[in-house]
C-alpha cells in the first residue's frame, strides 16, 4: 500500500467532537497528515476528538508519537482523544506502547456513540 491509498476525513459531531476517520497505512510518510488533521480540529475548538482506525491495514511509532502530543493538548484543556479500533494487529501497538491505558477505546463508532466504549 501507498502513501496514496491513505486518507483522513474530518467530520464534526456536535459542538465540540470531532471524528477524523483513517484509511490505509498511517506511518511515518502520512503522519503529518493526521497530525494536520489533529491540529485543526484542536485550533477550531474540538474538545473532544475520535480517531477512527476503522480502514486502517498498519501504523508505525510515528504515529503513536502523533496521537500522544494531540492527547496532552487536549488533556490540557480537559479534552479527551478517544480511539475507534477493533483490529487486533493495531490494538496490539497500543498495549504494547502501554498507551491502552492511557487513551479510551472503542470497538467501532457505533458502539463509542451508543455509549457502549470503555
Amino acid at each position: 500500500m501507498s502513501t496514496i491509498d491513505f486518507r483522513v476525513t474530518s467530520a464534526q459531531l456536535g459542538a465540540s467532537t470531532r471524528i477524523i476517520s483513517l484509511g490505509g497505512e498511517v506511518d511515518l510518510h502520512t503522519a503529518p497528515q493526521l497530525k494536520d488533521a489533529l491540529d485543526a480540529a484542536i485550533a477550531e475548538g474540538a474538545h473532544r476528538v475520535i480517531v477512527d482506525f476503522e480502514g486502517v491495514s498498519f501504523i508505525d511509532s510515528t504515529v503513536v508519537g502523533t496521537l500522544l502530543s494531540a492527547h496532552r493538548r487536549l488533556r490540557a484543556d480537559r479534552g479527551d482523544l478517544i480511539i475507534v479500533c477493533a483490529d487486533r494487529r493495531i490494538l496490539r501497538t497500543f498495549e504494547v506502547t502501554g498507551l491502552s491505558r492511557k487513551f479510551r477505546v472503542a470497538p467501532s463508532l457505533a458502539d463509542l456513540l451508543a455509549g457502549n466504549g470503555r
